[in-house]
């Protein structure tokens, strides 16, 4: 009798947290035949399954429980996958090169390396802790109509000198303004390296890996503008030093056209700092049951011979149903400043261009 009550009390206590809560189970899972093409001296093509053509294959759960009062708590783990092999996503624990977890090829395991936190939600905004998409990295996400995936990704974002922290930071405490302030949205975050300070010693690297990041913005009418900035710091080397981004963005919703437009400047104060400036300009059209996307861009450094890559990419995607697509993208580089960006794995010679193509299915649960 005792343990049939003990057992009751305990489905009791079950069905209670599950009407107090909401968890949900979702996924993508995108796969394309990729080709890249490369041009000059030793160029190479390739020709290769790929994940993550439109958006990146992951799997992920996410809930919230009401705490009354308008008041929440919610978790969010979302873990990506290359649905070519099965591998998982690498993760980094430091928010340094040092940080990033390395296995023998094909033998990555499973981590919630896209987003692992925990939020308090209320009337005054939202408290975030954990692992997250950092506030700077937001004005290339939302900016490029492919979403910063597969071969047509702006190349503000392809070829990003802003490190470790460009997309993710961990061990990050963030802060969201509320939903009800006329249109206006932000947050601010400020993230860890984590480093031992060992007293009485000068520690050069103690701060390694430690930054902030915020963004602001207003969006109302069809306009949606945002800022944001960020700087991590590091100890300066020859290769690396504090690392500082600015950019802006700014789209525009006319119904038959989506217009959307960035701005980017990146440095790295290094021994010899190095200096990165990049533009975007696209555009998402509706066509029936399907949507263009076009993207030009460009990205280049003042090193040595000022290297820079302007890139095109046109895409289609055709939605089957809500869920199920098949898209194709197109993409094409071209070098100047000595520089050799290829395409899709593919190797192109300095100054030479390159090309690449995404043909895929992709489905969202």
């Amino acid at each position: 009798m005792r343990q049939l009550l003990t057992a009751a009390s305990a489905l009791c206590v079950m069905g209670s947290a599950v009407a107090q809560s909401s968890v949900t189970v979702y996924g993508v899972v995108d796969t394309a035949f990729s080709r890249g093409t490369g041009s000059g001296l030793r160029s190479t093509s390739t020709e290769r399954l790929t994940s993550g053509g439109t958006m990146a294959s992951r799997f992920g759960f996410r809930g919230v429980e009401d705490l009354g009062g308008g008041w929440g708590a919610g978790f969010w783990l979302e873990s990506q996958i290359f649905s070519d092999t099965g591998e998982g996503q690498a993760t980094n624990t430091n928010n340094q090169p040092s940080g990033t977890t390395t296995a023998p090829a094909g033998s990555q395991g499973f981590t919630f390396a896209r987003r692992s936190t925990v939020s308090l939600l209320g009337p005054y905004g939202e408290l975030r802790v954990g692992r997250d998409f950092t506030a700077h990295y937001r004005n290339r996400l939302e900016i490029d109509p492919f979403g910063n995936a597969g071969v047509g990704s702006i190349q503000p974002f392809a070829g990003s000198i802003a490190g470790v922290t460009s997309t993710r930071a961990s061990n990050m405490i963030g802060y969201f303004l509320p939903a009800n302030l006329g249109g206006f949205y932000g947050q601010v975050q400020h993230y860890f390296g984590e480093n031992a300070r060992q007293s009485g010693t000068a520690n050069a690297q103690a701060d390694d890996g430690t930054g902030d990041s915020a963004r602001l913005g207003w969006a109302g009418g069809g306009l949606n503008v945002s800022l944001a900035a960020a700087r991590t710091r590091y100890a300066r080397t020859a290769t690396l030093g504090d690392i500082t981004v600015m950019n802006a963005g700014v789209t525009y919703d006319f119904g038959f056209a989506k217009l959307l437009a960035g701005y980017y400047r990146d440095k790295v104060d290094a021994t010899t700092p190095i200096k990165a400036r990049g533009t975007s300009l696209g555009t998402i059209i509706p066509v029936g049951v399907g949507e263009i996307k076009v993207a030009i861009s460009r990205y280049g450094t003042d090193a040595r011979f000022s290297p820079e890559t302007s890139k095109l990419s046109l895409g289609y995607v055709h939605y089957l149903s809500k869920r199920t697509a098949l898209y194709g993208t197109y993409a094409r580089v071209r070098n100047s400043g000595g520089a050799t960006t290829g395409l899709n794995g593919a190797i192109t010679a300095a100054n030479q261009p390159s090309s690449g193509f995404d043909l895929g299915i992709r489905h969202q649960f």
